[in-house]
């Protein structure tokens, strides 16, 4: 399968650990979005919408982190562990998944993204949007030992690279955040490839966001 993504985006990370949970073997291809690798022909016959990750598993073309996680379970799950059949902890899962994209990691763009790619000042009230996403994760974590139930799903990896590219490149302070602080201590030791895959991909970021603050 290839696989188009870019070292230090956190929804491209979650693919990637997923695939290595699951022993499936990725062709990583690397696009520079800054040099504008998406926007090449080549590119947009395979992806109109120009976005990455974006999974090719044979003639099956897919976009979404989120999408391509569900769809590696269903097709290649070897059991529902990750992803079990039932309709309420998969419900339970699409939220926390939804979560992520929607508030989580939608109010970390909205408050990063302006001062790292477009060189505009911190955005008012954003990180106080902010916070409040890490209140909410909190409180998940504050009922079970996983973001979505008592045993590891698909719903924490995307949540565990969003938090590590916040921990890492943002230098955001866990601390104030006893569940998170557990939860990301105790998976961050566990899942197989997040030093690899999360933590140098977040340090990338922070590389950039370093160089894109002193221009």
């Amino acid at each position: 399968m290839d696989f188009y993504h870019m070292d230090f985006s956190a929804p491209c990370q979650s693919v990637r650990l997923l695939a290595k949970a699951m022993k499936l073997q990725l062709n990583l291809i690397q696009l520079d979005l800054l040099k504008e690798e998406h926007l090449k022909p080549e590119f947009l016959k395979i992806n109109p919408q120009h976005v990455i990750p974006t999974l090719v598993d044979n003639d099956f073309v897919l976009w979404e982190s989120r999408a391509i996680l569900i769809y590696l379970c269903e097709k290649y799950g070897k059991n529902d562990a990750l992803y079990p059949r039932d309709p309420k902890k998969r419900a339970v899962i699409n939220q926390r998944l939804y979560f992520d994209m929607g508030t989580l990691y939608q109010r970390f763009s909205l408050h990063y993204y302006p001062q790292v790619f477009e060189g505009k000042p911190v955005p008012e009230g954003t990180f106080k949007q902010l916070e409040e996403a890490f209140e909410f994760l909190e409180g998940f974590l504050g009922k079970t030992a996983y973001v979505a139930g008592d045993s590891l799903s698909i719903a924490d990896l995307p949540i565990l690279a969003s938090i590590t590219t916040f921990k890492v490149a943002a230098g955001i302070d866990l601390s104030r955040y006893a569940n998170i602080e557990r939860w990301y201590a105790q998976l961050s030791g566990s899942v197989a490839g997040h030093d690899e895959i999360c933590v140098q991909g977040a340090q990338k970021f922070a590389s950039f966001f370093a160089n894109a603050k002193q221009e």
